[in-house]
């Protein structure tokens, strides 16, 4: 594999994001890869926005992981700024290969440099291969998350 690189994601990267999200178990269930006018919107939203980042891992000119970084101001933990990770994908074909690791490893560092005082997540209770791989990169199972669908 070429050396990967990551970015900020631009719109040409959207149907390829689409790809990557839709590229498992629980994605092929709530996300398609057709672009439409609400993943546009969205895509222009989180881009316009200073606390979040949507990357993308890119080697070879082929976009292999992406990955969404929003940071959180708050008051707790002496007014911290916290990063959260989201719809940390890695195309199927590279999976087991570190790929995610390293994304992992680039997105703690965006938090350090940043002056973040936390980094979390959340994944799906379904993903037990994921809990390994965070559990793995030292976070630690702390809380107990919820979500109401709207």
């Amino acid at each position: 594999m070429s050396e990967v690189i990551f970015r900020e994601a631009v719109r040409a990267d959207l149907p390829a994001i689409l790809d990557l999200l839709a590229d498992d178990m629980l994605g092929r269930t709530r996300d398609v890869g057709e672009v439409d006018a609400t993943y546009e919107k969205a895509f222009a939203e989180i881009t316009a926005d200073p606390r979040n980042q949507l990357v993308v891992a890119e080697a070879g000119g082929e976009l292999l992981g992406c990955m969404q970084l929003t940071y959180i101001p708050g008051l707790g933990r002496h007014g911290t700024e916290r990063q959260l990770i989201e719809s940390v994908r890695v195309r199927s074909d590279q999976r087991g290969r570190g790929l995610g690791r390293q994304m992992m490893t680039w997105a703690i560092a965006q938090a350090r440099r940043r002056g973040c005082g936390l980094v979390q997540l959340t994944t799906d209770k379904a993903r037990h291969d994921a809990h390994r791989f965070y559990l793995g990169l030292g976070f630690v199972a702390s809380h107990e998350g919820m979500k109401l669908s709207l």
